[in-house]
């Protein structure tokens, strides 16, 4: 039945009985002639929506924050198509949460044969609204034109449905958030993993951006700024750690726990983040282009600013740079973390003494490709005395988001005032761990002209979300993916090469400066054409295709009233 059967489709038809296989019954749904008689039944059905695969958090892997050795992916090499597994995975997943959203929604029509008052029936109803807005959030932004279903369907219905125009969706999924926001409360009292006021116009904001919906982004975005509950962490480099739980900034999370059994990522992804000193492969880290990125303490790109030093690339950069990339001859997981290939020993805290640094060419061929290792988060508990274990939050969206979502959506509503320049230099101050208005205190905002703000925003949320899941759709809206996307993955030169052409000529770590375009993005091809560093991969983008997903194929065959995107 697998093989024959649109999973869609099964999922939305439940009359399908003998497909149970399908997970057409889960634990938390059941039968819609067996479940839904109580409330208790109801709420566990509302908690099984709030799994982590329905809220799916795109890789920073498929974009150019990342290098994982000199493997590509179906992303990085344009061989995305109608049978990947992430194609596959996020589009089922997604009806699969709408096909219960749509049953609950209809079994809460009738609240009193439940045992619900209409007060708690609209709450349970915003709950799941705002899961079904999200799903609908989610598919758009991949796949475009998709299927709208606000029903429970037949079987022949179910094999005849089109897709809908993307922008028709986005009005219905504007109005579902609407509804959730007006029921929803501001908290739960105690944290969980629940949808509230806030996360509710946070992700109406995010999905309006994503859709160019400039007035709707910047108002939802306003509107949860001025519900009054909500802030920003005082640390950025603490947020992220496995310690750091229930984070008031993150308005939407999962804080896993290694006693319950639940943690984040594989353990062989985790281990690929840490360094070799301390067992970890280091195959998985920021490419040099996010590294470039980050700006100078003067607010300026590190090609413009007197501040930045090539040899010395850490020194005056924006404090969310070394939260990022572990800085060089600094104590990392319990050793201190230098690439250079001259440094063969570094001392670990761990034993008490120097070690070989298998972290650096020299001790090991396979250490960092580009001598970059990923900080953000990573601590000894990744390590987990050599588990590989972590729990930290999974975070879906945070407040941060929410500011510089309502910043980017004023400017390109053509609407920059005070606000817009408040937006953005709250998220930046406090990198600074400063006050915002204090503008000796740190590199403050003050134009108000539109391309400057344009170029100012986008290289802020690619400094404060790295390794968040937001790049992605960050290079589709802007139209910018043809063009960073389709460059080289840029490396440091082997051993030999390396020690004669950069080290003993004290041109370590780069050279000379790379240039940075308006987006923030870097080009190195200047230092790879004096043969000073080395081309690891070669990223493919196709425009024709590429900015959005392809329908899987299975559906496609199923259904021929779906139709498939262009030039898949």
């Amino acid at each position: 039945m697998k093989t024959l059967y649109s999973i869609l489709f099964l999922t939305l038809a439940l009359s399908l009985s003998s497909c149970a296989d399908l997970d057409l019954y889960p634990l938390d749904t059941g039968s819609s002639d067996s479940w839904y008689k109580t409330e208790e039944e109801v709420k566990a059905s509302i908690a099984g929506l709030y799994r982590v695969e329905f809220f799916p958090i795109d890789g920073d892997s498929w974009t150019d924050n990342h290098q994982s050795r000199d493997r590509l992916n179906d992303f990085t090499a344009a061989t995305l198509n109608g049978e990947s597994w992430d194609v596959k995975n996020r589009w089922q997943n997604a009806y699969k949460s709408i096909a219960r959203c749509n049953i609950l929604l209809n079994k809460l029509a009738s609240p009193s044969e439940i045992g619900i008052n209409e007060e708690k029936a609209e709450l349970y109803r915003a709950q799941v609204l705002f899961v079904r807005a999200t799903q609908y959030g989610i598919l758009t932004s991949c796949f475009g034109d998709v299927v709208w279903v606000d029903r429970e369907i037949s079987i022949d219905d179910a094999f005849t449905m089109g897709r809908t125009d993307r922008e028709e969706v986005m009005e219905k999924v504007y109005a579902d958030y609407d509804r959730a926001a007006a029921a929803l409360p501001l908290s739960y009292g105690t944290r969980q993993e629940l949808a509230t006021k806030s996360a509710a116009l946070a992700l109406k904001a995010r999905y309006a951006l994503y859709n160019e919906d400039w007035d709707i982004a910047a108002k939802a975005a306003k509107d949860c700024m001025d519900l009054g509950c909500n802030e920003l962490y005082p640390d950025f480099g603490e947020l992220f750690l496995s310690s750091t739980h229930h984070a008031k900034e993150n308005l939407l999370s999962w804080p896993y726990s290694l006693e319950l059994g639940i943690h984040t990522e594989s353990e062989g992804y985790i281990q690929g983040l840490c360094p070799r000193n301390r067992g970890g492969y280091g195959s998985e880290y920021p490419s040099w282009d996010l590294f470039a990125s980050f700006l100078c303490t003067d607010g300026l790109p590190i090609d413009e600013s007197p501040r930045f030093n090539p040899q010395k690339p850490f020194e005056n950069r924006d404090p969310r740079c070394a939260y990022t990339v572990v800085e060089f001859g600094t104590q990392h997981c319990g050793v201190i973390y230098d690439p250079n290939p001259n440094v063969t020993e570094v001392y670990s805290s761990i034993s008490g003494k120097n070690i070989t640094n298998l972290d650096c060419k020299s001790g090991s061929q396979y250490a960092s490709y580009n001598g970059l290792l990923l900080k953000k988060g990573v601590d000894e508990s990744y390590i987990n005395g050599g588990s590989w274990k972590v729990a930290y939050d999974r975070v879906f969206v945070r407040y941060a988001e929410v500011l510089l979502t309502y910043a980017e959506a004023m400017i390109e509503a053509g609407k920059i005032d005070n606000s817009v320049l408040d937006a953005i230099n709250m998220v930046r101050a406090r990198a600074y761990k400063a006050d915002y208005r204090n503008g000796s205190a740190y590199p403050k905002v003050v134009t108000k002209d539109r391309d400057a703000l344009r170029s100012i925003v986008r290289v802020e949320r690619r400094m404060e979300f790295a390794y968040e899941g937001l790049r992605r759709m960050d290079l589709i809206r802007w139209r910018i993916a043809e063009k960073v996307l389709n460059t080289p993955d840029y490396g440091l030169l082997d051993k030999d090469a390396l020690v004669s052409k950069l080290v003993d000529k004290n041109l370590w770590f780069w050279p000379e400066k790379p240039q940075i375009d308006e987006n923030g993005c870097a080009d190195f091809s200047q230092i790879y054409n004096k043969g000073l560093c080395k081309i690891i991969t070669r990223r493919q983008f196709d425009a024709s295709k590429n900015y959005l997903w392809p329908i899987p194929s299975l559906e496609v065959i199923t259904n021929p009233y779906l139709g498939q995107n262009d030039n898949y």
